[in-house]
């Protein structure tokens, strides 16, 4: 009994079947191992350069160099392979083949533009194949290339529109060809076989070859290793039919990896053989040597034609569901109709439309052979981004990178990755570049949309690790007052003052240091989980429309004072923890009593505290006019002040608000050395002043009067003693009264402004 078997279809085992069940069509479980990656991915490797041109690699490497050459190209593909069944095996595989693969580990930036890049090369490489085979039934009977190749084109669009399931029979019989193909070539072989001749082929002979108009160049290990390596490009055909798989995880590595073994395999027993049945001369003039030495030509013949067809039934299946996952995922809007499947298998029909059209334009240009190269650097930076993509997901750390598959390392990937790109450098250096700019261009494109991707991607887990790594490293390193950068913990409240808080919090951090908002629910935090949930959605929505650099800070305390306390010890994390309290005015003499209470608590923590009073009323998207004024009373406070200045003229909306560092003094003999000390201060800072003094013994008097249109106002404080909250609270409102926005400071001195 099947462990499958429903014990409901059991119970009625014996009776007729219904209705239902007679009309039910079976459910698509997919394509299993060899159907689905094995076949696809070895009728891609066999393919007609096998057939038309091995001959003459063997020939100019010799047999040596060509077995050297071909283990070089199955360790890329190997490794490459490795990186791909690492990825596959780590995440539940879609449809989208290499695009849903790298989209899932790099990111919807590098996912669309392999996506694009990938989609395009095979619809393009079907015009290839198909042309290809037209060529082939040109020299036997001389019909158009043209007209051949778009019949054909044809033919394999009705197979893959018809179904997966059909075209994958359709594979069956041109596997059964091919393997007919090889079978003729190796009796021939065995019977034509001569150890003398195979002696002269061991080494190489890199003959001068003549081109049709009579122009000769010499090959070299180079140039063959890059005429060979396209054949060895097909185990992507596999994963392309991801969506189709059974269970892609199990079929992707295991079909690819017993593919590259067989054709491995293959490849080395004719270059036996080619080497040991016809001279080098031979094998460099003749294309056609494998039917020669084949015992039945014929079967050559058609194995070409299998290859051909094979190779573009393989591009025409897995272009469209490239184009499909593409489409699900919403990165090009325009590309969102493609997304729609067919039947109960899904099929991408619309998007095999689409590439039929795309390749049928290709046949009838014509001239592919500058589009060519492309094509194959377009795999090859396929496969250095899946080679990419599994060494960061392995050298980050990733808890979620949990493969399956053991045989994939880090260094495997990075391997590679570097054999990719030395593969694109020696086939060809500037179509190289020019692959990379295209990638590069799409990849920016997307970037520039801001794409949301509804997926996860390394690229927080890389980002995690940098910064986990970043910030171990501050925390080891010795505190210098030159480093020290404004960490602001802004106090916003949920009331109309919360704007005016945070955007000038945000002016104060802003590309210079980290802004995080604060509120507190009054209460126990276990009866209010659901309202700390809410605000935190809340304020999070503001940061985004405000436009805010910020992180949102949200605690439950049964006080006020006590939710100021525990933000201001837990926000953050090791050196970033905030410097800097930031928090509103109380305006109640009532409210400032415990206030102040709660502000010596935090300077105790040995944290910067900024009292601002502000205009409720006002929308502080700009600044607004007049002056910053710093008014100096030692450098105590002073520092700190005139560096929150600075700061603030650092963004674009305050540049043109001019600082002006001022100082009261009692006595008119003072005035002349105070203004030299201002200079003196503004030259050791570095930063641009307007200094003023002025003579008087009411200095609030004067600050009203003389900053009573400023921009803002900073000024320094003291904490009063305990008791002393009322005193303190009086003279504070009558210092600012008449001034519209005010900063008050109070510094723990951990500022030098000559750092």
């Amino acid at each position: 009994m099947s462990s499958s078997a429903n014990p409901a279809d059991l119970a009625v085992s014996n009776s007729a079947p219904s209705n239902r069940q007679r009309n039910e069509k079976p459910e698509f479980q997919g394509f299993g191992t060899f159907g689905g990656v094995f076949t696809p991915c070895t009728l891609t490797i066999l393919g007609v350069i096998m057939f038309r041109r091995f001959g003459y690699v063997v020939g100019n490497s010799g047999l040596m160099w060509a077995l050297v050459i071909l283990l070089c190209a199955k360790i890329i593909t190997t490794l490459t392979t490795f990186s791909l069944s690492a990825v596959a095996t780590n995440t539940k595989v879609k449809g989208g083949g290499a695009y849903f693969l790298i989209s899932r580990s790099l990111g919807a930036e590098f996912g669309g533009a392999i996506g694009i890049v990938f989609f395009l090369a095979q619809a393009i490489s079907v015009a290839m194949y198909v042309i290809g085979f037209a060529e082939v039934v040109n020299e036997l009977n001389g019909s158009s290339v043209k007209l051949v190749a778009l019949l054909t084109n044809v033919v394999v669009f009705i197979c893959v529109f018809i179904g997966a399931g059909w075209t994958i029979k359709v594979q069956y019989f041109i596997l059964a060809t091919l393997v007919a193909s090889l079978i003729s070539f190796f009796l021939g072989g065995f019977d034509q076989f001569q150890w003398t001749q195979l002696s002269e082929n061991v080494g190489p002979h890199f003959l001068n070859t003549l081109n049709a108009d009579g122009g000769g160049k010499k090959e070299n290990l180079f140039t063959m290793f890059a005429l060979f390596f396209p054949a060895v490009t097909g185990i992507m055909a596999g994963a392309n039919m991801s969506g189709d798989l059974k269970n892609p995880s199990r079929s992707i590595p295991v079909g690819t990896l017993w593919s590259i073994v067989t054709t491995a395999i293959v490849y080395a027993a004719m270059a036996f053989f080619i080497a040991g049945c016809r001279p080098a001369e031979t094998l460099v003039s003749n294309f056609s040597v494998i039917g020669e030495i084949s015992k039945w030509p014929v079967l050559i013949t058609a194995g070409v034609f299998a290859a051909t067809l094979s190779s573009a039934l393989g591009s025409m299946m897995g272009a469209p569901r490239i184009l499909q996952a593409l489409a699900k995922d919403k990165i090009f809007p325009r590309l969102n109709l493609f997304g729609v499947g067919s039947g109960a298998t899904n099929e991408p029909r619309r998007a095999v439309i689409v590439t039929f059209i795309i390749s049928s334009l290709c046949i009838v240009l014509a001239d592919l052979n500058t589009i060519a190269p492309l094509i194959t650097m377009a795999f090859m930076i396929t496969y250095g981004t899946i080679n990419i993509a599994t060494f960061y997901e392995g050298i980050t750390k990733n808890p979620s990178y949990r493969p399956t598959f053991r045989y994939s390392h880090w260094v495997t990937s990075l391997l590679g990755a570097i054999g990719c790109i030395t593969v694109m450098l020696l086939m060809n250096p500037l179509w190289a570049l020019a692959s990379a700019v295209m990638m590069v261009g799409i990849y920016f494109f997307i970037y520039r949309k801001q794409v949301e991707s509804q997926f996860g991607d390394l690229g927080s887990g890389l980002l995690f690790e940098r910064t986990r790594r970043n910030l171990l490293k501050l925390e080891r390193t010795m505190y210098h007052p030159k480093n020290w950068r404004p960490i602001v913990l802004a106090m916003s409240g949920g009331g109309s003052n919360r704007l005016n808080l945070s955007m000038f919090g945000h002016w104060l951090t802003r590309g210079n240091g980290i802004l995080n908002i604060g509120q507190v629910i009054s209460g126990n935090a276990e009866e209010h989980i659901d309202r700390i949930a809410n605000q935190e959605q809340l304020l999070e929505k503001f940061i985004v429309d405000e436009e805010l650099d910020a992180f949102p800070n949200i605690v439950a305390a049964p006080k006020l004072s006590e939710g100021i306390e525990y933000l201001v010890q837990c926000s953050g994390l090791g050196a970033l923890r905030p410097n800097t309290l930031l928090i509103g005015w109380p305006g109640d003499v009532e409210k400032a009593t415990p206030l102040v209470s709660t502000l010596r608590t935090v300077q105790k923590l040995r944290r910067n505290v900024v009292i601002a009073r502000l205009e409720p009323t006002e929308t502080p998207k700009q600044a607004p006019p007049g002056t910053i004024d710093v008014w100096w009373r030692g450098r105590k406070n002073g520092e700190l002040m005139l560096l929150f200045a600075h700061l603030l003229k650092q963004n674009p909306v305050w540049r043109n608000q001019p600082i002006r560092l001022m100082r009261v003094v009692s006595s008119e003999e003072a005035k002349a050395d105070v203004l030299k000390h201002l200079h003196g201060l503004a030259d050791e800072s570095r930063i641009e002043i307007e200094a003023e003094v002025f003579v008087s013994d009411h200095p609030h008097h004067v600050i009203g009067k003389q900053s009573k249109d400023s921009a803002v106002t900073i000024l320094g404080f003291e904490l009063p003693d305990a008791g002393k909250e009322d005193k303190f609270f009086a003279q504070i409102e009558r210092l600012i009264e008449r001034l519209p926005r005010v900063l008050m400071v109070s510094s723990i001195g951990n500022v030098k402004l000559e750092s």
